[in-house]
This record gives C-alpha cells, sequence and structure tokens, in this order.
C-alpha cells in the first residue's frame, strides 16, 4: 500500500481546511472578508547565518501586507528537512504549511499524497514567467505541486592571489586542473582543490563531465554502471591520490568552506548559494579576490548540474488560502530580486532578471548561462533516493575502501532495487 495521505484522507484534511479557513482561530485562516488570517508555518531549509536571515525578513514582510497572518518561521537543517517532512506528513501532525524543498524532493513529495496541487491557486500568479527549466521539476503526473524559488548549478570557486601567487589561472578541464594544482603547490604550499567527499551531488559535475548520468529515466535504464560512471570515479579518486584535492569523509561543508575562506586550498567546487558565507572568510574581506569559472571539462564536456529549491504546500494544511498567497509572495519578481541583490541567488522567474539586483551581480550574470545549460536531473519521484547508495560509494572511493569498479556496481545494484521494473 503506497505511504502518504490516501484519497479519503487528503478529502478530509481539504475539507477541515475548508472549515478552518472560516474559523479564524489561531491555525485557521478567514478569507470571509477578503482578508487572510491564521498561521502559516515555513519550513526554511536554506544556509543558517546568511541565506536564512534574508528569507526571514522577506516573510516579514508578508506580515506586514497581511497583517492578521501569522507567519511561523523554522530553520530546517538541509540533511535532516526531507526525512523530517516525510515523518510529519505520514503521521498527519507537526507538518509545516510550507516547505523548502530541494527540486529533486517534490516528486517525491507529490507522489507520496503530502503536497496541495497548485493548478488554479494563488501560488502559480504569472507562472508563464517561470524558466522553463526551473518548472521541470515541479511537475507530477500533468500536475503542478509546487512553485520554484530559485535555480542553481556549480562552479570552480577560486582565490585569486594565490592563483596569481603561483602564476596560474582558473582550470577549463580536469588534465589543467591536476597541472594548476601542482604549481600552486610547488609556489605556495596549499592544496589546489578540496573536493567534498561526503555528498554525492558534487560528484555529478564529473559524471555528466564524462557523459555519463545516474539513470535514464525516458527508458527506465540505470546508467551509473556503465563505463562513463566508472571513469568518473576514477577521475575523482585520482584527483585525490596524486595530491590535487584533499577530500573529508564526513562534515564535509564545513571542512571544504573552512579551507576555502581560510586560504587552506586555492578552489573548491561550489554553487551560487555559498557565496554569502564565502565572502565572511578572511580571504574575501576584499570580495574580489573571489573568482568563479566554470567547473573543469571532464573527457566529454562541461557537467554542471542543475539544482535549486521550490517552495510546496503541505496537502494537510489548515489554512491553504494564506499557504498559497506566502508562496506566491516569496517567488515574486520583487522577493527573487531581493534575494539575488542580497544572496547572489538565481531567479527563477525571467522578468526579476531584468531588476537591477540581478543586473548588478556579477555573481547573477556568471551563473546564468550556466544554468541554462546545466545538465536536468531526473525528476522522478525516486530522484532523491538515488544519492543514498551513490553517497556511500562516492565516500569508499574517495577513502581507499573500494574500487571505482566496484562502487559502480554497488551502486547500480542498490539503483536497481530502488526503482522496480527498471533495467
Amino acid at each position: 500500500m503506497r505511504r502518504g495521505i490516501t484519497a479519503t484522507a487528503l478529502v478530509a484534511a481539504l475539507a477541515l481546511a475548508a472549515t478552518a479557513c472560516g474559523s479564524g482561530d489561531e491555525t485557521g485562516g478567514s478569507k470571509s472578508s477578503g482578508e487572510l488570517s491564521g498561521t502559516v508555518t515555513w519550513w526554511d531549509t536554506s544556509s543558517v547565518g546568511s541565506e536564512d536571515k534574508v528569507f526571514k525578513k522577506l516573510a516579514e514582510g508578508f506580515e506586514k501586507k497581511h497583517p492578521k497572518v501569522d507567519v511561523k518561521y523554522v530553520s530546517v537543517p538541509f540533511g535532516d528537512a526531507q526525512n523530517k517532512f516525510k515523518n510529519a506528513a505520514q503521521a498527519g501532525s507537526s507538518a509545516p504549511d510550507v516547505i523548502r524543498s530541494e527540486v529533486a524532493w517534490t516528486p517525491d513529495f507529490a507522489s507520496l499524497g503530502y503536497l496541495a496541487p497548485l493548478d488554479g491557486t494563488a501560488a502559480l500568479k504569472n507562472q508563464d514567467d517561470f524558466l522553463p527549466q526551473a518548472v521541470a521539476s515541479t511537475k507530477f503526473e500533468d500536475k503542478t505541486f509546487a512553485v520554484p524559488q530559485v535555480i542553481d548549478s556549480m562552479g570552480i570557486f577560486y582565490n585569486k592571489k594565490l592563483m596569481e601567487k603561483a602564476g596560474v589561472e582558473a582550470p577549463t578541464n580536469l588534465a589543467e586542473l591536476k597541472s594548476v594544482s601542482k604549481k600552486i603547490k610547488d609556489k605556495t604550499g596549499k592544496t589546489g582543490l578540496y573536493l567534498r567527499g561526503d555528498d554525492p551531488y558534487f560528484f555529478l559535475s564529473f559524471l555528466y563531465g564524462e557523459g555519463g548520468d545516474l539513470v535514464d529515466a525516458k527508458t527506465k535504464t540505470v546508467t551509473v554502471d556503465k563505463p562513463e560512471g566508472v571513469k568518473a570515479f576514477k577521475a575523482v579518486k585520482a584527483l585525490v591520490e596524486d595530491g590535487t584535492a584533499k577530500t573529508d569523509a564526513s562534515d564535509g561543508w564545513e571542512n571544504m568552506m573552512q579551507a576555502f575562506k581560510n586560504g587552506d586550498v586555492a578552489m573548491m567546487i561550489n554553487g551560487p548559494w555559498a557565496v554569502a558565507d564565502t565572502l565572511t572568510g578572511k580571504e574575501f574581506t576584499d570580495k574580489d579576490n573571489l573568482g568563479i569559472a566554470t567547473v573543469p571539462a571532464g573527457s566529454a564536456a562541461h557537467g554542471a548540474p542543475q539544482g535549486g529549491h521550490n517552495l510546496a504546500v503541505y496537502a494537510g494544511s489548515k489554512n491553504l488560502e494564506a499557504s498559497y498567497a506566502f508562496v506566491e509572495y516569496m517567488t515574486s519578481v520583487e522577493s527573487q530580486a531581493t534575494a539575488a541583490g542580497e544572496l547572489n541567488l538565481l531567479p527563477t522567474r525571467t522578468s526579476a532578471y531584468a531588476k537591477k539586483e540581478a543586473v548588478n551581480s556579477e555573481i547573477v550574470g556568471f551563473f546564468k548561462p550556466v544554468v541554462e545549460t546545466a545538465v536536468e536531473r531526473p525528476w522522478i519521484p525516486e530522484g532523491g533516493s538515488l544519492f543514498a547508495p551513490l553517497g556511500i560509494e562516492y565516500t569508499k572511493v574517495l577513502t581507499n575502501q573500494t574500487t571505482p569498479e566496484k562502487a559502480a556496481k554497488a551502486t547500480g545494484d542498490a539503483y536497481r532495487k530502488l526503482l522496480k521494473d527498471w533495467k
């Protein structure tokens, strides 16, 4: 039996929501007088200390616009949010009205019946303004279950002073990455690259760069264990073995960010979400010292993955109307322009790129063409679950606990157990 809200339960939940919307009590809302009211609980998964401050401020702006609505802001660690939301939604209690969903989670949550369909609601105001590639992750079975808030991809961040001291420029492919890193080590004593080893998302650029992919959703075929996948595992292993990169098996985000911000490494692979945090480091008190270039190409192509976050509404929300309005506000042109100006995050609305905040952001200007050519991930319900088995094998390869060949095979075997009837 499918886990999630059954059709009967969903109808009951929506009926309860309608009743609550007329009650004007603490959790429900009222629009009988044309005014929204009640509470909207929002789980925000953005980076603490940088992004969260801006998004919380934006949420306060919604409260000013709708003074009878109380937005209950909850910061939830990104790594915990997917399972935490599933558990809360399955239990039918303590789930938020709105969740900031990583793009791969949206079809997963929708397939389980946890999200309210948004077609025809206030949440999708001016929906033709959204970038087509951003909209792709919000759909499931021809219905829309989320609204894209930010879109992103990855690049290679570099310390300009360290690169200049070593007499090198940003590498454009893996061969150059190795030679550049050797010169950096010889001239400065610093390691070239910090390669995050505990998050398989950082492996995707190498997999796509070798012409591989995790799966082919159109033909329902597992592809991670094909020769291209083995080659990608070999590529990352070689970077660590020859000293081009240092890595980790846990707490990778903090280790990577501190190493880069303190000048212990000259480069890291990261995305626009990391810019605000990076600029707090002692190496980047002069923000002009931060350089960003395209992720070095593999033997087949430049392979930056498409990522981002959507805002979705819980199907059992007791305040659907206010939740729809909140999602619309947080994904509006004005809100996206604010995020672009203060956080260098890329808008999902075409018209937001014309706003001065986006125009004046060098980071947005750099990443926009990268996003336009980024590799789309498979928008299937199991998409988010593909990372767990991949992450295990990726870390094992980088820490010399397995071979690239065995890692690719083990990942492929795990995928075929997860994806029923796939080849």
